[in-house]
């Protein structure tokens, strides 16, 4: 692909054939399968503040409970296997109820712990191959749950701070793989800064940004995972700015986790219920992680 550019001045009269009176700067971009990541390819990541509120839980709350839900939320964490810690899924099935009672996705699949990925590779299955595997899982499992092409896929990468080389390949294969599907790669990763040597900190979010751009891999949307107090305000339905979260360029900040880390979350300790659980109100039997967003809809699932 060729982008030609022209530049004009009122004193400058339009010719093909006179140069002499028209500045001409052709670029020549290549046309490449891959992307550069590119946070603003994916609408509602621009970073400014956000305006959507959602929950997430590893429990679908029950039909009856959604009109109340709905009066809080306007999107849904929904899972596409089974949550972390869990055997069964209990989301399955439910898009089309969640979509006719108003809300939009959170569309995401749980990722494996590097103790995983390290059994499977001793059992001689790669980290690669075992990202590009659960990866073609994921996008099978969005299709039977009628996502439309172009939903954000988001990987539960629940292990911070810097990835191992074999986190890596799993992570970076699943993300690719998922690319090169008809939906968009995404990653729910944190965004606290942990030690990386003397006077040094990295985050998830930044360290995987950075070997994307490397690999000059596709761009990938980023679920943050933020719950320190500051910048998070606790558990709160007035939730903060998206751009506090203290990560440029996010679609979604998970702000608030059920149960809170104490170590982390003592300045807003007192927004939590008595259990250290955040819940909704008028539901104080299910605890909920909050998060906001640019867009009602931040996976454009519905």
């Amino acid at each position: 692909m060729k982008i030609l550019l022209v530049l004009r001045s009122p004193s400058m009269r339009i010719s093909l054939s006179g140069l002499s009176t028209l500045l001409l700067l052709t670029i020549a971009v290549s046309a490449q399968q891959r992307l550069i990541a590119s946070p603003n390819q994916f609408a509602g990541s621009s970073g400014v503040s956000g305006s959507s509120i959602g929950f997430d839980s590893n429990d679908y709350p029950g039909d009856d409970v959604l009109p109340v839900l709905r009066r809080h939320f306007a999107f849904v964490g929904y899972w596409l296997n089974n949550p972390p810690g869990e055997s069964h899924n209990s989301w399955l099935g439910k898009r089309e109820t969640l979509r006719q009672n108003g809300f939009g996705f959170l569309t995401l699949a749980n990722g494996r712990l590097e103790s995983e990925i390290k059994k499977a590779k001793r059992s001689g299955t790669s980290p690669a191959a075992l990202g590009a595997k659960d990866a073609a899982a994921a996008v099978a499992a969005a299709q039977r749950e009628h996502f439309p092409d172009r939903t954000i896929l988001f990987l539960d990468q629940e292990e911070g701070g810097r990835l191992t080389s074999d986190q890596s390949a799993y992570l970076l294969a699943w993300t690719e793989g998922v690319a090169h599907s008809g939906y968009l790669p995404g990653v729910y990763g944190s965004g606290q800064p942990v030690g990386d040597g003397p006077g040094k900190t990295i985050t998830t979010v930044q360290d995987i940004r950075e070997q994307v751009a490397a690999q000059h891999l596709h761009a990938i949307a980023m679920w943050v995972y933020q719950d320190a107090c500051p910048p998070a305000n606790g558990c709160s339905l007035q939730p903060p700015p998206l751009g506090n979260s203290g990560t440029p360029d996010i679609t979604v900040w998970q702000y608030a986790q059920s149960p809170r880390r104490k170590e982390i979350t003592a300045a807003c300790g007192k927004t939590y219920a008595a259990d250290n659980n955040c819940y909704a109100p008028d539901l104080p039997k299910l605890p909920l992680d909050l998060n906001v967003a640019g867009s009602p809809d931040p996976s454009h699932g519905r």
